[in-house]
């Protein structure tokens, strides 16, 4: 049976009837985030190790694209160092250990004009993210050291 945390990191709606989107924060880069529930522990600094786990979306249609929750466990990544996307890292740096948030990370902090090909795609043609896709993550912050 599914958790709490698995049922809300696994459920979302494409960004334009997003009620959430309304009471977002946007920053300078403009990114967007509403805390659905607010950490007590650490905010990360850069160079800190995140665990968090996380499920992101296409903005357009809601599609999952990636996940960690039904991938074997939490990511672990050091923030602010550029290993992840430039709206993840934004984000990371934003929430506090035991905080979960949506962000929406418009494609200039994401993929890009590039887009990410799948990588189970032999022929290198599919995307798994289009080139300028907006991106929706539901993170949630485990542990920060």
């Amino acid at each position: 049976m599914a958790s709490q945390a698995q049922r809300v990191l696994t459920t979302v709606v494409p960004a334009a009837s997003d009620s959430l989107l309304t009471r977002a924060t946007t920053t300078a880069s403009g990114l967007r985030y509403t805390v659905r529930q607010t950490g007590t522990g650490a905010r990360p600094q850069a160079g800190d190790r995140v665990v968090v786990h996380y499920t992101g979306f296409l903005a357009t249609d809601g599609h999952i694209f990636d996940t960690s929750v039904q991938q074997g466990g939490p990511l672990k990544v050091k923030a602010g160092r550029g290993v992840v996307i430039k709206g993840f890292d934004e984000a990371l740096l934003l929430l506090p250990e035991g905080s979960r948030a949506r962000v929406w990370i418009p494609a200039a902090l994401a993929y890009g004009a590039k887009g990410r090909l799948d990588p189970d795609d032999e022929t290198e043609k599919r995307y798994l993210i289009p080139p300028n896709s907006d991106l929706i993550f539901e993170l949630e912050v485990l542990k920060v050291k």
